[in-house]
């Protein structure tokens, strides 16, 4: 039986979660899409300024396979950067971090899924906008690979 049915309650028919609730803990949530939207901006910058460079350095012939060079710097950026702080460059940056169903950090094999959750997502214009769409109108702001996977951004708890 998979983790995620260990928290669901027959009696409501919904999932339990041990993430913060948007109704009684709002401020987790305040902020997060746009945050997260900010966030995204200055990853695609830095992953697409180190694309650049690598493309580059083998006498420009790089730039003939930008697209595959691109995709591997974007799955190892968000692998390495998720699984070791559960938030990529850009999510630091703007004070968010993904917290899994149990709200826990992120380990490398959900950081993995998360990302090959969003890069399908992203690959294909319905599941993009769907995506979207769940986190402008979502409780907790959740894409649909967040949703998939049982993540979610949050902003960062004050650490004490």
């Amino acid at each position: 039986m998979s983790s995620l049915m260990t928290n669901f309650d027959p009696q409501t028919t919904a999932s339990t979660t041990a993430l913060p609730d948007p109704v009684a803990q709002p401020e987790f949530y305040v902020g997060v899409t746009f945050k997260r939207f900010l966030a995204w901006i200055v990853d695609v910058i830095l992953i697409g300024t180190l694309s650049a460079i690598v493309a580059t350095l083998p006498l420009f012939i790089g730039w003939f396979f930008f697209p595959i060079i691109y995709l591997g710097i974007a799955v190892v950026y968000r692998v390495t950067t998720i699984s070791a702080r559960s938030a990529t460059l850009g999510m630091r940056l703007f004070n968010i971090e993904l917290r899994d169903h149990q709200g826990a950090r992120l380990d490398g094999g959900t950081a993995a899924l998360h990302t090959i959750g969003y890069l399908v997502a992203s690959a294909f214009f319905l599941p993009q906008m769907i995506s979207l769409l769940m986190m402008l109108l979502g409780g907790r702001g959740q894409g649909l690979h967040d949703l998939l996977i049982g993540t979610a951004a949050i902003n960062r708890p004050a650490r004490y």
